[in-house]
């Protein structure tokens, strides 16, 4: 694709009282094209300076490593839980614990894995969030192409045959759709469910260490310590993980380096030849010995490396730079330090009752209570890791339409993915609670712990093969290679874990299946009743006539009337009118959408189209929102829209083209260095074909000046400009257009709001109707309120009640 870039100038000459504005031809460089030709990387990340990765390195020690930290705590002692049956059986398994922790931890997830980010945002939806921003795979229609436009929108360039074969697969098929859909809010599902493990085995490992110097704790005893100590770290998280991470990392550090420092002792005092455990093929020599018993031993061994997905998910917290860094230089030499020492000294320690409390046996008798206290403190500091990544889970489930709405807190000012969310701190406490109180022992939520993990582990491999064959540029055989490799070992450690399903692992995925449910049942409503309103979107002649009654009155003040349809006038509208026969003097209606990117600049945020006669002063406005990017429609929201509709009104004009503007608007996408205008046609709709549709929607600059300011320069792909000319009369007009918009958002604003009841047709099948009129119907009432997520005054609130049959 030849591209070329060059400067242009506009120049404002006055003549016989009209304005005309020279089209600009010259053709520009489009850097998405760029973009797409690269992994994605976090578009902030890029920008670190080394004090901000430094010091987000020290925070990740705090949120992410302690999982992985203190692994050691219950990974030996659940893999020999029946005993050592060979003295080589400790260097297999050690052997195995370190080439899977490289192998999963380090090589996937924080040297492969990190990449593979929306735009700083980790985790399975994430993943699914940048596959959609290159494949229409959203299940709700309301895609615009406007959207493209957007800065930190990255394009698709099919420069390769599998990327153009990937995208039409996903787009064109709809199993293929619902499949990607299902094993993302899988995946989402079991990462929650681990959010509820996490915490109880971390805890319940360390407090087990009491017994060492306190056996008359009974199990009952040791289970409510653990219960009180859960429910005072959920108290703490209100207070961000900004504060948390700056509080817990010196206790982390110091844990890694003392465990480190207790391995290298025990390594050198016990059995300096458990370094052999490098050496493979004892791993070979486990599962020849060991045969069926050893492929099971995989469930517990893969416990070494439980918290990377949490991991991968909790990127937004950080950069990718801070998590390699503290990773490599940190954390791995510590661990796997720890892990060596604990098998040299189980090599020379092989009785039963020592294995099963292998960490705390292993500590020099002098450093007993300081080690003890800060595993107990480091154990509950690895739930952390967990319950931020269900808090940005829960965050994109929002964006997504894919949960009921909760309330999202932004715990900091400098990093806007740090998030607390009340509702889920709250169910989390509660369920690690429940979970403690009647799994009792480490060694059975360790079985339910595993299968989360596992089968995280595989669909992220499967996500992360698709966006490595529609977003990066790589060689194919690359992609073969990760794809074969790490699905192959996936798929075994999984199958060991499935063996051993109906001791244990039931709980998360009963768990994982209610929430699927809830998933499921939201999205589908929210689907249908989306497509109920496309459907009977009002006709452009029908709003005109709504308008035009004689019996309307038009009263002093701005109304806001907020929908989710982006195509088109809601059928609550004329619901509303044939109620209660009164409308404001000037009405907006405001669709509020989220893109799959994490920000939407502010100049882009707008999209504005007048519904006709225009002397009613009746807009349509989609204001879109990155899924980090804080949703408030009061305040400075309204100045805001405000401004941009004041600009929207003089450009309406200003960028009219010889078409007559009743037929249809262009659609102009402008920012500081280039403006370029898309085809005004429409796009044919199957149905009812009176809707408007994206294409006829206007982004207004911020001021005329900016033109003569800046490089302006336009794709030669797209059609030019035709002159256009202004005469005084026009623009007094406009001016007296926008007095009118300023003097009645002076008299008042009133936020209008459709409270819609959904509800499944007479003739649907049973299952429909306990989804929409009952599981829905019963999440919708006990979620938050519409007005509440968007933050509007009560004062100002007018609630208008309507029914949908889908």
């Amino acid at each position: 694709m030849a591209m070329a870039s060059a400067r242009s100038s506009l120049e404002i000459v006055p003549h016989s009282g009209d304005l005309e504005v020279p089209p600009a031809d010259v053709p520009r460089q489009d850097s998405l094209y760029r973009d797409a030709t690269r992994p994605a990387h976090g578009g902030h990340h890029g920008q670190d300076n080394w004090v901000r990765t430094l010091r987000l390195g020290f925070q990740c020690v705090g949120i992410l490593y302690a999982d992985l930290g203190t692994s050691p705590l219950y990974v030996f002692s659940n893999t020999f839980k029946y005993g050592v049956e060979h003295k080589d059986d400790v260097l297999g398994v050690l052997s195995l614990i370190i080439y899977s922790f490289l192998l999963f931890a380090m090589v996937k997830i924080i040297f492969i894995a990190l990449y593979a980010n929306d735009d700083g945002d980790g985790g399975t939806f994430a993943l699914y969030s940048l596959i959609s921003r290159y494949a229409r795979v959203a299940l709700i229609p309301n895609q615009q192409a406007e959207d493209d436009l957007v800065s930190s929108h990255r394009h698709l360039s099919a420069t390769r045959r599998r990327a153009q074969w990937m995208k039409n697969l996903l787009e064109t098929s709809k199993p293929a759709k619902l499949t990607l859909f299902f094993l993302t809010i899988f995946a989402t599902a079991l990462a929650i469910s681990d959010c509820m493990l996490t915490p109880p085995i971390s805890v319940l490992s360390a407090v087990n260490g009491l017994r060492l110097r306190a056996p008359h704790l009974t199990t009952d005893q040791i289970v409510w310590i653990t219960v009180g100590i859960l429910i005072l770290f959920f108290a703490v998280q209100h207070l961000g993980t900004d504060k948390i991470g700056y509080t817990f990392a010196p206790l982390v550090v110091v844990w890694l380096l003392l465990i480190a420092g207790i391995g290298l002792y025990n390594l050198i005092k016990y059995d300096i030849g458990t370094l052999k455990a490098f050496n493979p093929k004892y791993i070979f020599d486990y599962f020849r010995r060991n045969k069926k018993k050893g492929w099971v031993s995989l469930g517990e061994i893969l416990l070494c490396f439980t918290g990377t997905e949490a991991l991968f998910a909790d990127l937004g917290y950080f950069s990718i730079k801070s998590i390699q860094l503290s990773f490599s230089f940190g954390l791995l030499p510590s661990v796997l330090l720890t892990y060596i020492g604990q098998a040299a000294y189980l090599r020379t320690h092989m009785d039963d009752m020592i294995i099963s409390n292998a960490f705390f046996e292993s500590i020099p008798s002098t450093l007993f209570w300081p080690t003890f206290v800060l595993a107990l403190l480091a154990s509950v500091i690895g739930s952390q890791a967990m319950v931020s990544c269900a808090f940005a889970t829960m965050s994109h489930l929002q964006t997504l339409s894919c949960f009921p709405r909760v309330k999202i807190l932004r715990t900091s000012r400098r990093y806007s993915g740090q998030l607390y969310i009340p509702e889920v701190n709250f169910f989390l406490c509660v369920a690690s609670c429940v979970v403690t109180i009647s799994f009792r022992t480490t060694g059975f939520i360790a079985k339910a712990h595993e299968i989360c993990v596992a089968l995280v582990m595989v669909i992220t491999t499967l996500l992360m093969t698709i966006v490595m064959l529609l977003v990066w540029k790589v060689n194919i055989w690359w992609i073969a290679a990760f794809f074969v490799v790490f699905m192959s070992t996936e798929t075994v450690y999984l199958s060991a874990v499935l063996y051993k399903f109906t001791q244990g692992p039931y709980f998360p995925l009963a768990m994982s299946a209610v929430l699927m449910v809830i998933m499921i049942v939201w999205h589908y409503v929210h689907v249908k009743r989306y497509k109920y309103e496309l459907q009977h979107t009002v006709s452009p002649d029908e709003v005109k006539h709504l308008l035009e009654r004689h019996d309307l009155k038009r009263v002093p003040g701005l109304g806001l009337f907020y929908t989710e349809l982006v195509q088109g006038i809601p059928p609550i509208f004329p619901h509303l009118i044939e109620k209660i026969p009164t409308v404001h003097s000037v009405i907006v209606f405001i669709s509020v959408k989220h893109l799959p990117i994490p920000h939407v600049d502010v100049q882009e945020r707008f999209l504005f189209r007048q519904v006709e006669p225009k002397e009613s002063m009746v807009f349509r406005c989609v204001a879109r929102y990155g899924y980090r990017d804080t949703l408030e429609m009061a305040g400075d929201f309204v100045a805001t829209l405000v401004e941009y509709l004041q600009y929207y009104v003089r450009d309406l004009s200003l960028y009219c083209t010889a078409e007559p503007l009743r037929t249809s608007y262009p659609s102009i996408r402008i920012d500081s260095f280039r403006w370029e205008k898309k085809p005004s046609g429409r796009s044919g709709r199957s149905g009812h074909g009176h809707g408007i549709h994206a294409e006829e929607m206007l982004t207004p600059i911020q001021s005329f000046s900016e033109l003569t300011m800046h490089q302006v320069g336009m794709s030669n792909r797209l059609p030019q400009f035709q002159t256009a000319k202004m005469n005084l009369e026009e623009m007094l007009r406009i001016e007296e257009d926008q007095k009118v918009i300023q003097r009645e958002v002076d008299n008042g604003v009133v936020y209008i709001l459709g409270e819609t009841e959904v509800v499944a047709k007479p003739h649907s099948n049973l299952l429909k109707k306990i989804a929409v009129n009952y599981i829905f119907d019963f999440l919708r009432k006990n979620s938050r309120k519409g007005e509440k997520m968007l933050s509007i005054p009560r004062g100002q609130l007018l609630k208008v009640g309507i029914t949908y049959e889908i």
